[in-house]
């Protein structure tokens, strides 16, 4: 059995009731901007397509205005909160009532994510969701991306800016060493914008909803994916620059193995490094791992 609270959180009036019943003090440090609109909430949790079967790991629940609804439409959920106060507003008043819910306290960047999940989980897959702030939300997502978890969708809201980056083509302003480094590991879609007013403090930006679908398998074979990251960064590390005046001052190999790389790759060396596709940076780095080894 689910059970459900003795009442929804989703509103800037019983927000502001909880807040002061326990006297808590928003956090700057830690970012912390709670949501008050319900339909923000609705529109979430079906972005993410969360249903019965579902297992669901949020991060920064804050006081549960969220993970009330995620405790009524997913199976199991576990939250990870980093604020010592929210714990036993979690657990003693805005999760009291549901009993597929685990609370736990942690720092997401340094608890051991896995050992988590299988205990939690079982092993078995399941969706991220969070509210990230700005300060944490590439290395978080990076986290989740990287780390063998069976994690198949990552639901996130995020600042407006870092989600177009995260879904920008080649070619655009946007796109960067995030773009290809989110897109080799997963489909980026956004979902919708979350306007500022309806968090408790406003934020100074919009936000937006953003769902990375894990890839089951990377888009492009690679020969070294250290090496691929790497020569990804590298290119765009000086924007004005062209690719081969960036890379020969970047990476440690010499202005010979890079030019050659660029002509096996049917690369300009003209060309700037936003220009290239997920598919050419894997061949030019292909290229580079086999002339260099």
């Amino acid at each position: 059995m689910k059970g459900k609270p003795m009442q929804r959180i989703s509103s800037i009036g019983r927000t502001k009731e909880i807040i002061e019943k326990y006297n808590f003090r928003f956090s700057k440090s830690l970012g912390q901007n709670f949501l008050v609109d319900g339909n923000t909430i609705d529109k979430i949790v079906a972005s993410g397509g969360i249903g019965p079967g579902d297992n669901v790991f949020e991060v920064g629940p804050g006081i549960g205005t969220l993970t009330q609804m995620l405790c009524e439409e997913a199976g199991k959920v576990v939250a990870i909160e980093k604020d010592r106060d929210l714990i036993p507003i979690l657990k003693n008043d805005t999760l009291k009532g549901y009993e597929n819910i685990t609370v736990l306290h942690g720092d997401i960047l340094k608890e051991d994510i896995k050992s988590i999940t299988d205990e939690c989980f079982g092993g078995q897959p399941f969706k991220l969701v969070a509210n990230l702030p700005y300060y944490i939300t590439t290395p978080i997502i990076m986290r989740f991306l990287e780390e063998d978890l069976p994690v198949t969708d990552i639901l996130v809201m995020i600042q407006k800016e870092v989600a177009e980056r995260i879904e920008a083509v080649p070619a655009t302003k946007s796109y960067g060493a995030l773009s290809v480094a989110v897109q080799y590991y997963a489909e980026p879609e956004i979902m919708g914008i979350v306007p500022k007013h309806v968090f408790m403090p406003s934020p100074k930006v919009d936000s937006i909803i953003i769902r990375l679908r894990v890839r089951e398998e990377p888009p492009v074979q690679l020969e070294d994916k250290k090496l691929f990251f790497e020569t990804v960064k590298a290119s765009f590390a000086m924007r004005r620059k062209t690719l081969y005046n960036t890379l020969r001052k970047t990476l440690p190999y010499g202005q010979d193995l890079i030019s050659e790389a660029l002509e096996l790759s049917g690369i300009d060396p003209k060309r700037r490094g936003e220009t290239l596709s997920i598919e050419e940076f894997a061949t030019l780095s292909n290229e580079i791992y086999k002339l260099a080894n």
